[in-house]
């Protein structure tokens, strides 16, 4: 673990090796944290984190070869989960395996910073010594208040990803379309293309298909 005084270190378990960059990215951008080289095969993941011995582990979820979920239950180190999932089960599965925050992707760099300060604070609160039943609990609220503050931010980005897929798009789409352009759950899509049609900022069209069921469709309203 890190000695006082010194940065934070922190792993990114994701097997997109762009997407890792980037989270490895948002870690080094917050003072009092190091992000460490990130590992892409959740194979990898039990012996580096015995090596490396991060303070602090960023785990996807749906990895080849190893569920971020069953990671959960073998890594004795603090983790965030970072996922595209959003779904009741797998946040129930993660928060009761140990995970401190759960964050959907996308979400904006500010999101995870924001986090990643709390995660900071609530490790000096709990540093050393011995401590009453106010002083953990002040460090767990630590941990939710940040969680609460975080997903107006979080969401602003996203939906500014369902329309800019919609914007880019060279012909209407279909909510699996956006969802699968976004890397978003097509609830998760469905939610945001009904409010940016209500909105106006995109159109809704139907579209008859084979068996003549209606199928919405959304474009830029250009087109």
């Amino acid at each position: 673990m890190t000695p006082e005084n010194t940065d934070l270190t922190v792993l990114v378990v994701d097997d997109d090796f762009r997407v890792a960059s980037m989270h490895a990215g948002y870690v080094d951008a917050v003072p009092g944290f190091t992000a460490l080289p990130p590992v892409h095969d959740a194979r990898l993941v039990a012996r580096t984190v015995a090596d490396s011995r991060p303070d602090l582990v960023l785990l996807d979820l749906y990895l080849p070869h190893v569920s971020g979920l069953d990671l959960l239950s073998v890594l004795d180190v603090d983790a965030f989960v970072l996922s595209a999932s959003g779904e009741g089960e797998s946040v129930r599965t993660a928060l009761r395996r140990g995970a401190l925050s759960y964050l959907v992707k996308p979400f904006a760099e500010k999101a995870l910073a924001d986090r990643l300060r709390a995660y900071a604070r609530y490790r000096r609160l709990l540093a050393g010594g011995t401590h009453d039943q106010v002083a953990i609990d002040r460090a767990r609220r630590v941990l939710l208040v940040e969680a609460e503050q975080a997903p107006a931010a979080a969401a602003a980005t996203t939906e500014q990803s369902v329309l800019e897929a919609v914007n880019a798009a060279t012909e209407d789409l279909t909510v699996v379309e956006v969802a699968e352009a976004v890397g978003i759950s097509r609830a998760t899509a469905q939610r945001y293309l009904s409010h940016l049609a209500q909105a106006g900022q995109i159109h809704l069209g139907l579209r008859y298909g084979a068996r003549g069921r209606p199928e919405h469709r959304y474009g830029p309203l250009s087109s």
